[in-house]
């Protein structure tokens, strides 16, 4: 049996060839789609429990669950990300599939910050997101269609939170619910304020 070796000619002709002609990056549709809707489901049906909910109950979901899940949360994304990268040469676009996940994606982001009141965990993500981006590309890679996608996520997450503090501005009443600088209101805090009473009016 011959020892399997490469000459250095072979060598070279096989990396030009890995790096001239790369395989397409895969868009993970199927797992970017259960992420979002699953979240969206848990995440938006929980202040329906906070109405009647036990001071342990309530003190978990404001206190507990922001280190125990959103902290995790972004650091595997983060992490996630780092790893959705390929040369210049590849494939850099996201599929029709992708960008119809975009909306719904990016609206779950803008809950998830507004909502759980955790902007400076998502603002540092993706910054050191795109810090990632161009620390790789000074090396030849771009992000992936899964890098894309989520990196397109924070960033019309970020819009909506940016229109969401415009709008909500002014309001006095937010104002003083949200003192300091982190004015961030969150939409179940708008309903109940402003939105509850009227709704209640015309069902009755």
């Amino acid at each position: 049996m011959h020892a399997a070796y490469l000459t250095r000619s072979e060598a070279f002709h096989i990396a030009d060839f890995y790096t001239t002609c790369p395989r397409k990056a895969q868009f993970h549709t199927d797992l970017w789609c259960y992420f979002t809707v699953q979240n969206c489901l848990l995440d938006f049906g929980r202040p329906l429990v906070k109405i009647d909910s036990f001071e342990l109950l309530q003190y978990y979901d404001e206190s507990l669950a922001h280190c125990m899940w959103y902290a995790p949360l972004f650091l595997i994304l983060f992490l996630y990300f780092t790893g959705c990268f390929t040369v210049v040469k590849a494939q850099k676009t996201m599929p029709i599939s992708a960008w119809l996940l975009l909306g719904p994606s990016g609206l779950y982001y803008w809950y998830l910050v507004t909502e759980g009141q955790i902007f400076i965990p998502f603002i540092l993500t993706f910054f050191a997101m795109t810090a990632t981006v161009v620390h790789q590309k000074r090396k030849g890679f771009l992000p992936d269609g899964n890098g894309l996608f989520l990196l397109y996520s924070f960033s019309l997450s970020l819009v909506l939170v940016t229109i969401w503090v415009a709008c909500l501005w002014n309001d006095e009443v937010l104002r003083r619910k949200y003192p300091g600088v982190m004015y961030i209101p969150e939409p179940w805090a708008v309903y109940t304020l402003h939105l509850r009473d009227k709704h209640m009016t015309l069902t009755d």
